[in-house]
């Protein structure tokens, strides 16, 4: 009988009830801020990662999880009876976590080769961050409770990461600059003439889709970028930070070109929040054949 385990990492932003009523596991990235270390979800949440940037003039820095500490949850895994475990973790452009999964999986059947052949370890690139993955995986856990075998989870996941997408938008390039994703002098620049830059993250690369003077346009120009990219009728998620209204705005104009609400609302945790800044508003969704 097969026994699934999915897992991701805390960059899917998947919120605490759908990770306690699907049972994901997520693997949380330590967080640097002054001197002192934090884990993410468990010393803070969302709210109170805002809070600690906002005492810090330093940009937080984040740890990838090393391939020692893939390697001591597989065994675990292993021996509490997981025959299939799914990984999908976070774009592996951004983050050497997934290439160490994957280096961890061989270590790890060398050092226990009596597992081989009674554990399956299938770890997924993330291609993205946020919901651009956290939304696939909370779907991927939906099948395994509908009873879906491991092999159909793998090749949903498969199909669908390749084909996600995020528009978002930055009310500040302070954190992109020191965080070195934008060029300081660019950042800087970009702040004192009050442009608010897209981004656009599709297929592991994050690039600057267009830009909007102020901020009154900033969300109806993502809606309307998203809507036209987005394969019509499928489900979408809005992503937010700090700033509720701004996720009320996006889904009143989402709601109304699409004539229907989103499928979920992902709060960036830390992750997200230590290279674009707390207050941020973004759409992700499935991009059209």
């Amino acid at each position: 009988m097969s026994n699934i385990h999915i897992i991701t990492d805390s960059a899917s932003d998947i919120s605490s009830a759908d990770e306690q009523k699907y049972g994901i596991t997520i693997l949380p990235f330590q967080v640097v801020l002054g001197d002192k270390s934090y884990t993410s979800r468990i010393d803070f949440d969302n709210e109170g990662f805002y809070e600690l940037m906002n005492q810090y003039d330093e940009i937080p820095k984040t740890a990838q999880i090393t391939p020692f500490e893939f390697q001591e949850l597989y065994l675990k895994e292993a021996k509490a009876g997981t025959t299939d475990l799914i990984l999908v973790l976070i774009n592996s452009q951004g983050s050497a976590t997934y290439g160490n999964s994957l280096m961890a999986i061989e270590q790890f059947f060398d050092e226990y080769p009596e597992y081989r052949g009674t554990i399956r370890i299938h770890s997924f690139d993330g291609i993205g961050y946020s919901s651009l993955y956290g939304s696939p995986v909370v779907q991927a856990a939906r099948m395994q409770k509908d009873g879906a075998s491991a092999d159909e989870i793998c090749t949903y996941l498969a199909e669908i990461l390749p084909r996600r997408q995020i528009y978002f938008g930055m009310y500040t390039l302070k954190y992109a600059g020191k965080s070195g994703r934008i060029p300081s002098a660019a950042a800087f620049l970009g702040d004192r003439l009050n442009l608010k830059p897209i981004m656009k993250i599709f297929a592991n690369e994050i690039v600057t889709a267009a830009k909007c003077r102020g901020e009154r346009l900033l969300i109806s120009r993502i809606v309307d970028m998203a809507v036209d990219d987005m394969e019509p009728g499928s489900p979408y998620e809005i992503i937010y930070g700090s700033d509720p209204a701004c996720m009320e705005e996006a889904v009143r104009l989402m709601s109304q070109q699409t004539g229907y609400g989103p499928a979920d609302l992902y709060q960036i945790g830390a992750a997200i929040a230590a290279n674009a800044g707390p207050r941020i508003i973004g759409i992700s969704f499935t991009h059209k054949k």
